[in-house]
Parts: C-alpha cells; sequence; structure tokens
C-alpha cells in the first residue's frame, strides 16, 4: 500500500512516518513533504493509494488542493490539529479523520478501513461533486476581532504583517502602516491566528508567512517583511521555520 504524506510541519510529518513504519508494516511511504503545492506533483508522480492530507496549511488547504487535482483516485485520511474539520471531512468521503496527536489505534484503523477499501476496489466518487459546498472561505474574506483600549478593531487577516510581544500587550503591525496595541499577550493572539497562515518565529514575535520578502541568513536569520520592518528568528525557530517556507 503507497502512501503519501502532506502537512506543513515537518515535526508532525516526521512523527507519522515513524508511526506507520513502527505500528503499520503494510504501508510503503513512498515521499512525505511540508509543501501542498509540491504535493499536487507527488501524487501525481507516485498515484498513491492513500494520502495522508493536513487540512489547514499555509498558503492552500488540504481541500484547496483536491480540488486542483484532475483525478482524485486514491483514499483521503485528514490529518489536523482542529476539532472543526471533522465534519467537512466525513462530507467529502474521507476514508478517515485523524486528530492531532495522532494514536497508534486511530492509526492502525484508518490503514486497516484503507486495505478493506482497496481489496473491494470501491470508488471515490463523492470527492469532486462536493469540494466546491465544504472548501473553507479564503483567508482573504475572514476578519479577525482585536481588542484595543477603545474596544474592538475587526481587521482582515490578510493585513496583518506581524505581532511583537509588549509584555502582558501585544503590537499589531498592519500594511496600510497603522499599529495597534492589544490587550492580550502574544499567545493569547498566536492562538486567535492559529491556522490562518502565521508562524511565530521568535519568543517576541509573531508573523504572516504572507508577509515575508526576505531572508536574511544568519545565527537564526533575519526576516524582511513586505513594510521593511526586520525580525529576527530565533536559533530554535530556525530549522522549522525553514521547513514551511
Amino acid at each position: 500500500m503507497k502512501a503519501l504524506i502532506i502537512d506543513d510541519e515537518k515535526h508532525c510529518s516526521d512523527s507519522l512516518l515513524m508511526m506507520l513504519e513502527k505500528n503499520c508494516p503494510q504501508v510503503e511511504v513512498v515521499d512525505a513533504t511540508n509543501d501542498p503545492i509540491k504535493g499536487i506533483g507527488l501524487i501525481t508522480a507516485h498515484k498513491p493509494d492513500v494520502v495522508f492530507l493536513d487540512i489547514e496549511m499555509p498558503h492552500m488547504s488540504g481541500f484547496e488542493l483536491l480540488s486542483k487535482l484532475e483525478h482524485i483516485d486514491f483514499e483521503i485520511v485528514f490529518t489536523t490539529a482542529y476539532d472543526e474539520f471533522a465534519l467537512r471531512a466525513f462530507k467529502v468521503n474521507a476514508l478517515d479523520y485523524l486528530l492531532k496527536p495522532i494514536g497508534v489505534s486511530e492509526l492502525r484503523n484508518a490503514v486497516e478501513k484503507v486495505k478493506v477499501r482497496m481489496s473491494h476496489s470501491l470508488p471515490n466518487l463523492e470527492v469532486r461533486a462536493m469540494l466546491n459546498n465544504i472548501s473553507p472561505p479564503p483567508i482573504e474574506n475572514t476578519r479577525v476581532a482585536l481588542p484595543t483600549m477603545e474596544g474592538l478593531e475587526f481587521v482582515p487577516v490578510e493585513s496583518i504583517i506581524r505581532c511583537e510581544s509588549d509584555s502582558n500587550y501585544t503590537d499589531v503591525h498592519l500594511a496600510d502602516g497603522k499599529r495597534l496595541t492589544i490587550s492580550k499577550t502574544l499567545k493569547e493572539i498566536q492562538q486567535m491566528l492559529e491556522g490562518k497562515g502565521f508562524y511565530r518565529v521568535h519568543n517576541s514575535h509573531l508573523i504572516n508567512l504572507q508577509h515575508i520578502q526576505k531572508y536574511q541568513r544568519g545565527a537564526g536569520g533575519l526576516l524582511i517583511m513586505d513594510n521593511g520592518d526586520h525580525v529576527q528568528v530565533s536559533r530554535s525557530k530556525k530549522s522549522d521555520f525553514l521547513g514551511r517556507v
């Protein structure tokens, strides 16, 4: 059984690969990628029997990836940390839905279901017809409510370039040059923006991956954002960050 793993978080794809090798010997992982765009080419090249597909990824969700494929002749096992996507996953006839962190028994059950469907040559016909109905709204149409001293400011997510910690407050820098001081910690802001294309490159900095203009090498590295701001990448985050961009 040939499998492909597509997950933007390298530690998650590595963990799943090790779990499959240890607990599911009937599965041969032919490739894994942290880039959903590259994943499209790997599906075409390897023709896997099953794809373990993360749902919420920067630049392209798992649903959007599927919508770009001419043929969906493989089984789908969605993997995600967000329980809200479970219903959508089953509506597109995903073989199974694995909530991170993935458990061994759940993984084995998912693989067994793949095996059963393959042995009966059961087609996965419903996926294409339902994708248009379940795809999540694009990031550019979403807004987030940020609590300021004056009240709530509703800000388009794509307009946020970066967020910088200021003790128990957070400075949010916007594409129009405006800076908002938010009465929440950076950790709380990070949770609000989870799954929306942001990454915490430093204890003090959360950045929008879509607004990176340049990366300069260094101990951790230095990011130059679209608005010209410079943001340090911590040494401990360097490897994981470079695996995402």
